[in-house]
């Protein structure tokens, strides 16, 4: 499929979807076309956050059960919703891919994945008013190269833990991205009174640079929008074999480094190499808080981490949904 002009969404247009690819093999959707949903007046009026019975906001573009395909070189603007969602893909490559919205868009994530197998998301501009990219359960094989991110709320796993019969998360490479004004930078995010145990394991992140990022490295399996669950009762989400190597730049909180895992179920085989993250602010001296986690700690440190003088471990106030 050739896009090469601007497709304008109706500006009332309801229900799920605007424009939705299934159950293709060998799809190519390229052209340099612009994808415009024309969301300002849905987000305006969007009170999902904190009614659970609100109306579903269509995503713009949908990709259901697509193996073997590639899309390339196409803009989505403006999404009433998720700007680009992936679900039950094999095999699937978004590359040179725009996404622009500003950061005050609702519920807009750039480019989400759910249950899909071996995804590649290269050389592509995000920026938008949720999650640049997020991960959903059963997300595997999946690799993101050369992206910008911004404003937006970073690369995110998550968030987990909320459903039954959640699937595993894993094998995830995240390397040579730059994210720059951010809510958060590389996070891991749980929900605490997990229905049901799940996995999330084999995610490495390498050679990213933070530009004012409000939390650039975050494990939070407290997130808890809008107060919606019980913090008493510890995730059932099991993170492991994560690292995290030559992440450096600036943070826009004094706590730039986050990871609070599970006390149930604590976080295994977490390594941190050459992080360098100075702070933007005025609020006191940076550094990094840990609970329910003992990590492997190798070249360069700053801040110190889990330092015995940082303050006692807490989900960090500025996480945002």
């Amino acid at each position: 499929m050739q896009v090469q002009a601007t497709l304008l969404a109706p500006p009332d247009l309801k229900g799920e979807d605007w424009v939705h690819f299934k159950y293709v093999n060998d799809l190519s959707v390229s052209g340099g076309g612009v994808f415009d949903g024309q969301g300002k007046k849905t987000w305006e009026s969007n009170d999902c956050h904190k009614n659970p019975k609100c109306a579903p906001m269509p995503m713009s573009l949908k990709f259901s059960f697509i193996k073997n395909s590639v899309v390339s070189g196409i803009t989505s603007k403006d999404s009433k919703n998720f700007h680009i969602q992936v679900l039950g893909a094999n095999n699937f490559t978004l590359q040179n891919v725009n996404v622009n919205a500003p950061g005050t868009s609702i519920n807009t994530d750039g480019i989400h994945l759910g249950r899909c197998v071996g995804i590649n998301i290269l050389n592509s501009n995000i920026g938008t008013g949720d999650d640049c990219i997020s991960l959903g359960d059963g997300s595997k094989q999946v690799t993101i190269t050369n992206v910008t991110c911004g404003p937006g709320h970073g690369i995110s796993v998550g968030s987990l833990g909320r459903y039954n019969a959640e699937e595993p998360v894993e094998g995830l490479q995240v390397k040579n991205c730059t994210i720059t004004g951010t809510t958060s930078g590389l996070r891991i995010k749980t929900w605490p009174a997990s229905p049901a145990a799940g996995v999330a394991s084999d995610m490495h992140y390498e050679d990213i640079v933070m530009n004012n990022v409000s939390n650039p490295i975050m494990i939070d399996q407290e997130y808890c929008p809008y107060n919606k669950c019980n913090k008493q009762i510890p995730s059932k989400v099991k993170i492991s074999k994560v690292s995290f190597k030559n992440i450096r730049g600036t943070s826009g909180n004094a706590q730039a480094v986050t990871l609070v895992c599970s006390s149930s179920n604590p976080c295994e085989g977490v390594e941190l190499a050459d992080i360098d993250l100075t702070y933007t602010g005025n609020e006191g001296p940076i550094y990094f808080v840990c609970a329910n986690v003992k990590p492997t700690i190798t070249g360069k440190q700053n801040p110190p981490i889990c330092s015995p003088l940082a303050p006692k471990a807490q989900s960090p106030a500025a996480t945002t949904p």
